[in-house]
């Protein structure tokens, strides 16, 4: 569904109509991007661990995808370069774990809330009049978690439970094409990679403890509506 909404996106934009002489960007302009942005897990868990016992054969975590408003900012330093800022709605996932040599199967294990502001350096390669201004960028990510909540499916298990999220701090690159509609709107399609790893910690009153080292390293997809101030 992300890939179809991301497609989608980039052939609207480039088979709209498009005037040829929507001005090349300059430093000072503020370009606002908003729109649907999708967080893809690509994630990579350790097996689960219980504490003074050690790792669960067979077992792991995954995290499943989720959109929410996106809103990206790009402010010019000069004709080719720009900092860039993705910010998002709180993105809102849920958890499931394979309890492996425990034997329970595959169960819904927590639901968590989670925000991944990333700060970029955007290359813009086309500085002249263009209906088409691609560019990519590098930069730095921080992500977030908070309101994480064990699923009543693992407590049914297990107990009553609480579950902590490390935050986290990670690489962020980016690609994506500006299309002009006019002097000052413009079509967006962008995809980010970040780089995000955490550790779960689920506690239960039943005194088990259970860790696992999760890379979500997501694909961002996003498709936005921009202006430029």
């Amino acid at each position: 569904m992300r890939r179809k909404l991301f497609m989608s996106g980039v052939l609207v934009a480039c088979t709209a109509t498009i005037p040829q002489w929507a001005s090349a960007y300059e430093a000072g302009d503020l370009i606002v991007r908003m729109g649907a942005a999708t967080v893809a897990p690509r994630e990579d868990s350790s097996a689960l661990s219980i504490a003074g016992v050690g790792a669960i054969a067979g077992s792991g975590a995954g995290v499943d995808d989720n959109t929410q408003l996106g809103i990206t900012l790009t402010y010019m330093l000069n004709r080719n370069w720009g900092l860039g800022l993705l910010a998002a709605t709180p993105f809102e996932h849920d958890v499931d774990a394979d309890t492996g040599a425990l034997g329970l199967g595959r169960v819904d294990a927590a639901s968590i809330k989670h925000l991944p502001p990333s700060l970029t350096l955007q290359y813009h390669p086309l500085p002249d009049n263009r209906r088409f201004q691609p560019y990519i960028g590098a930069g730095i990510n921080y992500t977030t978690f908070f309101s994480e909540s064990v699923d009543s499916e693992l407590e049914a298990v297990l107990g009553n439970g609480d579950l902590e999220m490390d935050d986290s701090w990670g690489l962020a690159l980016e690609m994506g094409i500006d299309v002009a509609l006019d002097d000052r709107w413009t079509l967006n399609a962008a995809i980010w990679y970040l780089d995000i790893d955490t550790e779960a910690t689920f506690e239960f009153d039943s005194g088990v403890v259970l860790d696992a080292d999760v890379d979500v390293d997501p694909l961002v997809y996003a498709v936005n509506l921009a202006y430029r101030f």
